[in-house]
């Protein structure tokens, strides 16, 4: 590619990612109907936000993404935390939240208007360290229990596809219950996301995680349904965030390992 090519390339890439930061009268009054851009932020998953150990304040890719949007759509942010997917579903299906971070799932995308994901991230299973089961297939047999958190990607992942295994969910979610369960209960699985149940294996020699993942989890942004406006311009946002590095490096920032998701199909 010759210099004067190259020059209308990258003016043609950064006349598209300017476009992105412009949203429409339309698009801003659903994505803060109130004055304010307010944000759901999960803590249950230690991929996506963390609390900060030095202003107890949660902090995270989640966080990064969350003010990026403030910044371009003009707004404060206001962030609202939970313990579980779960309950930010339930919140944000209510109507009282404008945007949540939240796994791409056929269940909640009967209430919610999703982006494309912008990581990617496993869920695996974790056994006591001298259990039978030794691979993702064995565990889908009579009598394993699997402990999940109630309303999390794995639970409805694991409520669709498993046939003879048991789900048991901890009814107060997030994944830190669902992991006291699994111990306090002596079940024979826990499933989740694979770095923190790797970071607990570190700690407790008495179990192990399995090598593998049985899925993978597509972490997107949402907005209640109906909000067109508004999920068009965050499903832009969101390729514009991956485009840039900005995901990668919020990522890197908070000491998390996931995948930057590949470009939407257009």
């Amino acid at each position: 590619m010759n210099s004067h090519r190259f020059a209308v390339a990258i003016a043609t890439a950064m006349l598209g990612f300017a476009m992105t930061a412009i949203a429409s009268a339309d698009a801003l009054k659903e994505l803060a109907p109130t004055g304010k851009l307010r944000t759901a932020i999960n803590l249950g998953n230690s991929v996506l936000a963390q609390t900060d150990e030095a202003t107890g304040k949660p902090k995270g890719i989640t966080v990064d993404l969350s003010n990026e949007l403030g910044k371009r759509l003009g707004v404060p942010v206001e962030l609202t935390t939970f313990n579980a997917a779960g309950k930010t579903f339930d919140a944000l299906k209510s109507g009282g939240l404008d945007i949540a971070f939240i796994a791409i799932e056929p269940v909640r995308a009967a209430e919610l208007e999703f982006t494309a994901p912008y990581v990617i991230i496993e869920g695996a299973y974790m056994v006591p360290k001298e259990s039978p089961l030794k691979v993702n297939d064995d565990v889908d047999k009579s009598g394993v229990r699997i402990a999940v958190g109630v309303g999390s990607a794995y639970d409805l992942y694991l409520t669709r596809t498993i046939k003879n295994a048991t789900v048991v969910r901890a009814s107060m979610g997030g994944g830190k219950a669902m992991i006291d369960m699994f111990v306090q209960d002596k079940l024979e699985v826990a499933a989740g996301v694979k770095q923190p149940l790797l970071a607990y294996a570190r700690e407790h020699p008495e179990v192990r995680v399995m090598d593998g993942h049985f899925m993978e989890i597509q972490q997107a942004m949402a907005t209640p349904k109906g909000r067109l406006e508004g999920a068009a311009y965050l499903r832009k946002f969101v390729e514009e965030m991956k485009a840039s590095g900005f995901v990668a490096d919020a990522i890197k920032r908070s000491n998390q390992q996931a995948a930057v998701a590949p470009p939407a199909p257009k």
